[in-house]
């Protein structure tokens, strides 16, 4: 019979002393694998949403609000700024490229965006099916809206008032489903696409019936929610979001630095849950440590007469660190299936809220150091016992009996 199967014989003979110092270890295991899963999925998503875009201008708010609602579509907008000041500040020097967004109203759930064709293209996207929309009232699915909708090109369907679509249905004036993205793992892909004056012309309706000079009036009071823009040059960063904030009624934020904001928030929480898993895992090894000390007092006679069976000193101790071994990596694994677990369903119910989708069938580096700890912390606790296994004094044990 070989050291590990030993070990595993014993463990089983204490089924609720190694109960425990499993649950513990998959506990503390589990909960951080989770934290890492999804912490860092949420970065790399939000990175990607965030690609090639150095400033979002939109209305005076909080510029959290506005990034969030901008760029990531997870917040209701600061508001609405005017069309000429927007169009205005795109033809400034330091701006490469300002891609206008319209935001105001949404469908099962799902956020209607009015936007030009280099807003499919920020992001690489590539039709699935149909094509881009050409003119207004027609409009472009994202992967995951005509996934979860089952609906495709040639259906009709009318916007709600209000980004989550809960509001009034606007049926006066329906969107012609005539595209459907491929997945790109983006924002795009919980977003319906649509022209900017398709925005307008679902709320220009509400108005009524209306003559030239009032069609006209209305035209000159249009709006766009924000500008996604890309700078020019390096100075721009320096000079530009200073100049805007200070000088006009817009309001600029910079998507790295609320970015960075909004994690060092998370953040406390996240290290809050991650020192708990820490302890955790360190009650783990002492419960190992408890109960490999305790099952040694019970079995000192068996270990003797091992000895004089022909047991080396150095085989008994193997014996109780191999213990600890088993204990610790039947503990990390399970630690490692619970995490995983808990991710998967996280995504599910986030994928049901229509929020950033997280999933549990990545694997991610920080893992394999999570097991390494985990056997560091079962070595440990197994040391003491394992070498008082090996000090075991024969004959002085076998005469106690």
């Amino acid at each position: 019979m070989n050291l590990a199967t030993l070990s595993a014989s014993y463990l089983r003979a204490r089924p609720l002393n190694t109960a425990l110092s499993l649950i513990l270890l998959a506990l503390g295991v589990g909960t951080i694998v989770l934290l890492v899963l999804v912490v860092s999925q949420l970065e790399e998503r939000m990175q990607r949403d965030a690609r090639g875009i150095d400033l979002v201008v939109g209305a005076k708010g909080s510029p959290m609000q506005l990034i969030l609602s901008g760029i990531y579509h997870a917040d209701a907008p600061t508001g609405n700024i005017p069309l000429a000041e927007a169009r205005a500040l795109a033809k400034h020097r330091l701006i490469k490229r300002a891609i206008p967004l319209a935001l105001g109203d949404g469908w099962k759930g799902y956020r209607i965006v009015g936007a030009g064709h280099e807003y499919v293209e920020l992001y690489g996207a590539r039709l699935a099916a149909g094509r881009l929309w050409q003119k207004p009232m027609e409009a472009v699915l994202g992967a995951e809206v005509a996934a979860r909708t089952g609906v495709g090109v040639g259906v009709r369907f009318a916007g709600s008032h209000g980004v989550t679509g809960q509001g009034e249905e606007h049926g006066a004036a329906p969107y012609d489903v005539v595209g459907v993205l491929g997945r790109t793992g983006s924002v795009l892909d919980r977003l319906v696409l649509t022209s900017i004056e398709s925005v307008w012309q679902v709320h220009e309706e509400e108005h009524g019936p209306a003559d030239e000079a009032d069609r006209k009036a209305l035209e000159e009071d249009r709006e766009v929610t924000v500008l996604l823009v890309q700078y020019a040059s390096p100075l721009a960063a320096a000079t530009l979001p200073r100049q805007i904030n200070s000088k006009s009624e817009l309001q600029a934020a910079s998507p790295a630095y609320e970015t960075a904001r909004l994690f060092r928030i998370v953040g406390v929480g996240v290290e809050a849950l991650r020192a708990f898993a820490v302890v955790l895992i360190l009650a783990a090894g002492l419960s190992v440590f408890i109960a490999l000390y305790t099952a040694l007092e019970e079995r000192r006679y068996d270990l003797a007469v091992m000895r004089t069976l022909g047991a080396s000193p150095g085989k008994l101790f193997g014996l109780l660190l191999t213990e600890g071994i088993v204990l610790a990596i039947v503990g990390a694994v399970i630690g490692l299936a619970l995490g995983h677990a808990l991710a998967s369903a996280l995504g599910v119910w986030l994928e049901s809220q229509q929020q950033y989708p997280v999933t549990g069938l990545e694997w991610r580096p920080e893992e394999l150091w999570l097991v390494v700890v985990a056997l560091g912390v079962g070595v440990v606790a197994a040391l003491l016992p394992a070498w008082r296994a090996y000090r075991t004094d024969v004959s002085r044990t076998l005469a106690q009996g």
